[in-house]
């Protein structure tokens, strides 16, 4: 078994042995996708990979996840599960010569009845030119392109890409999964030197990265330490802020639950303790950062636009200033939420338009609303008829969007608070005279 979240994309056998004194990461490298860790959502048997294994056929995808969350892995394991060659280059490393080499091999297995899996590890380093290049390999079936990525792939692909390859989401390891992989770790190398509560530290310290956690038990067991370490000594050891919970062993999860409910109440005095609870506890002041950027959007949205842009600049000015000086920035976001109208319409409008999406995902647009760039697309009536708003009275015509068979949706419902309140008016308004203009 080898590196179980690593990324090193140089080795190309999709089982490889352990020997002597690997990396812990690589003794705890999964046998077999059901083994990984945190993702069943994709490898179970109703995920996506899962399906695809047990069909036996794979087709290009992009594995879009956060460091540590078993990227490489999976693909190796993916290469096996189904009888593939695996390739593996790296696009930190590689050029052009090392991609036609590939597709060289790849063509020449092809042409013996075998088929290639060509993993690319940080694909959104290549750039547009380069990622055009797979295009014609990726379409003729010479390789099964598994790309893997920590960037969002609408902004760090190329279009055709994308269009190619189906974009899977790796989720961050939660504290179960990371608990599950300390687990195995002791079950290999014998209890870690730590109390319950600097275990616990240790795993919210990881922050969701499994390579990470377990890099970290490894420097853990090389010290051959006689005591176990509590928190506050667990810290001191690593040269690394860990939360520092006193006996609660779930204050990591309690307390951001807390901040949370506390912004979401509008307390903004409450909102500080807990902040404070966390932050002089040792917690990482991006993860505190992280889950304020999330309330803004989950808990406040377009009631007060302001807010996530107030997260994003906190963000920027702590990592500008540092700790301590940068932590006031994280007070000030902290209170701008806490005292900012709340709605959660962003956030139902999400759940309910994407479920849509997925029910009615196949169905085309009116062709008054598309571009025909082409006499072909005019001719078969793209664009035809087309009410251009800003020609129209009040800079609005009225026209309808949706597909065909379609009846309108309503998801986004905005709260008579804040900057929804304005909104809420406009689309009152908008709504009136859309059945004024269809009443004509």
């Amino acid at each position: 078994m080898a590196d179980l979240f690593g990324d090193d994309a140089a080795d190309s056998d999709p089982h490889p042995v352990s020997h002597g004194d690997a990396p812990l990461a690589d003794t705890l490298r999964p046998q077999t996708l059901a083994e990984v860790i945190g993702q069943t959502h994709l490898t179970g048997p109703d995920g996506a990979i899962g399906r695809m294994v047990a069909a036996g056929r794979l087709s290009s995808m992009i594995l879009w996840g956060p460091p540590g969350t078993g990227k490489t892995t999976t693909a190796r394991l993916l290469a096996g599960a189904v009888g593939m060659r695996f390739e593996a280059i790296s696009a930190v490393f590689s050029g052009v010569a090392d991609l036609k080499r590939v597709f060289a091999l790849a063509e020449k297995a092809a042409a013996a009845g075998q088929r290639t899996l060509l993993f690319v590890d940080e694909i959104h380093r290549f750039n547009r030119a380069q990622q055009d290049g797979f295009l014609p390999f990726v379409e003729r079936g010479t390789v099964t392109l598994v790309g893997a990525t920590t960037e969002n792939p609408s902004f760090a692909l190329n279009a055709a890409l994308l269009s190619r390859a189906q974009v899977l989401i790796l989720h961050r390891l939660d504290r179960d999964a990371l608990g599950t992989l300390l687990d195995r770790a002791e079950a290999v190398k014998g209890p870690l030197p730590l109390t319950r509560g600097a275990r616990d530290a240790l795993i919210a310290s990881a922050d969701g990265d499994g390579r990470f956690l377990l890099n970290q038990a490894e420097t853990l067991y090389a010290a051959r330490i006689d005591e176990p370490l509590d928190p506050a000594a667990l810290g001191a050891f690593l040269q690394r802020r860990v939360a520092v919970y006193d006996k609660d062993r779930d204050g990591h999860y309690n307390l951001i639950s807390a901040l949370h409910k506390s912004l979401r109440g509008s307390d903004p005095q409450a909102a500080l303790y807990y902040m404070a609870r966390m932050l002089t506890a040792g917690e990482e002041p991006l993860y505190v950062l992280r889950r304020l950027v999330r309330f803004a959007s989950e808990d406040i949205g377009l009631a007060d636009p302001q807010a996530l842009a107030q997260c994003l600049a906190a963000k920027q000015a702590y990592e500008f200033l540092g700790s301590p000086e940068g932590e006031v920035a994280i007070v000030q976001a902290c209170l701008y939420l806490a005292t900012a109208p709340k709605s959660n319409a962003a956030y139902t409008a999400q759940k309910a338009s994407f479920k849509s999406a997925q029910h009615t995902g196949s169905l085309m647009p009116p062709h008054h609303i598309l571009n025909a760039p082409t006499k072909l697309m005019k001719d078969i009536g793209y664009g035809k008829d087309y009410a251009y708003d800003h020609n129209s009275e009040d800079g609005f015509s009225g026209d309808d969007y949706w597909p065909e068979g379609m009846e309108p949706h309503i998801f986004y419902e905005p709260a008579r608070r804040g900057f929804e309140r304005t909104i809420a008016e406009r689309m009152e308004w908008w709504n009136k005279k859309r059945e004024e203009l269809r009443g004509q």
